[in-house]
């Protein structure tokens, strides 16, 4: 999982726990100018392919984290629970997208959407 905060004009996501582990990363810091958008989307995590995982660990069904491309993107992924899956799209990033779990996904989508409309 993944708590997130923001500081002044920077989004801090902190991967927790053993995740930091599978994920290969503990912080990810993204300028609000760059988020493109923010969504919830529980299909993303469901779908039985992530893409090429460099690196990172990936067991379908239970845990997908870590660097992964498809599509031509490079996707940041720390996701165990579906149901609590948000994809923050980016520009001008070495990420294009970041699927993340948070605690509150709609809360989490919700505020973001509001400062990121400032």
């Amino acid at each position: 999982m993944v708590r997130a905060e923001i500081l002044g004009d920077v989004l801090v996501l902190h991967v927790e726990g053993m995740d930091k582990v599978w994920a290969l990363k503990s912080q990810l810091s993204i300028p609000l100018a760059h988020i493109a958008g923010v969504r919830l989307d529980a299909e993303v995590v469901n779908q039985w392919w992530h893409g090429i995982r460099m690196p990172g660990t990936s067991i379908p069904g239970v845990i997908a984290a870590g660097t992964f491309y498809q599509a031509g993107k490079r996707i940041f992924w720390d996701i165990h629970h579906p149901e609590r899956a948000v994809v923050i799209s980016l520009d001008h990033e070495s990420y294009d997208e970041l699927v993340i779990e948070v605690e509150n996904p709609d809360m989490f989508v919700a505020n973001l959407r509001g400062v990121i409309k400032r």
